[in-house]
């Protein structure tokens, strides 16, 4: 009788084994929202967060804190392309589970970093049209953008929106919404089976 129990147990631990790695395999624990600036990422992460009962990562406040100055300060004094390699070493030094993380606007310049975040995490994409960016956002010039000093903000936004739509597993069109309304949207995508 012992050999049998044995043998169930045996047979039981391999399939919780099989079905829990197939679970974790299947459903990323992390929640990586990318998207311009104004999208709403930081407001929107916080909210998720909270609703979702995980922790949350906001990647300019590390990368701030880890600089001791401000991303615009790293982008007047070293330029663009230090911040874009700032960020990037931050975000390939990410090792966490059950997080909402906030990135950059400029994460999705490193293909390095974004299969890195995919690797236990699904990309959310905030979708916001250029004229509702506009109206949110009035400090483009020194908000520490990641680019090119002779850029404009259309030209930056044409450029970004094919590496989110690269790197986005899902899309959220937040047009028109609330946070709470994106908030539910995501966890309708990505949370509900």
């Amino acid at each position: 009788m012992q050999g049998v129990l044995a043998r169930v147990q045996g047979v039981a631990l391999w399939f919780n084994s099989i079905f829990c790695d197939s679970i974790m395999t299947a459903m990323p624990s992390n929640i990586v929202l990318i998207g311009m600036p104004g999208s709403g990422k930081s407001t929107v992460g916080v909210v998720l967060a909270k609703l979702t009962s995980r922790g949350f990562i906001d990647t300019d406040l590390l990368i701030q804190a880890q600089e001791g100055r401000t991303l615009q300060d790293i982008v007047d004094k070293d330029g663009y392309l230090v911040l874009r390699g700032i960020e990037e070493e931050l975000l390939l030094g990410l090792d966490c589970l059950d997080q909402v993380i906030a990135t950059g606007g400029s994460a999705v310049y490193s293909k390095a970093a974004m299969e890195h975040l995919k690797t236990n995490g699904i990309a959310v994409f905030l979708r916001v049209d250029l004229q509702t960016l506009k109206a949110r956002v009035h400090d483009y010039d020194t908000r520490g953008l990641a680019k090119r000093p002779d850029q404009s903000v259309d030209d930056l936004f044409a450029e970004r929106l094919a590496l989110y739509r690269q790197y986005a597993d899902v899309t959220v069109d937040c047009i028109g919404l609330t946070h709470e309304e994106v908030c539910e949207k995501i966890i309708e995508i990505v949370l509900r089976p």
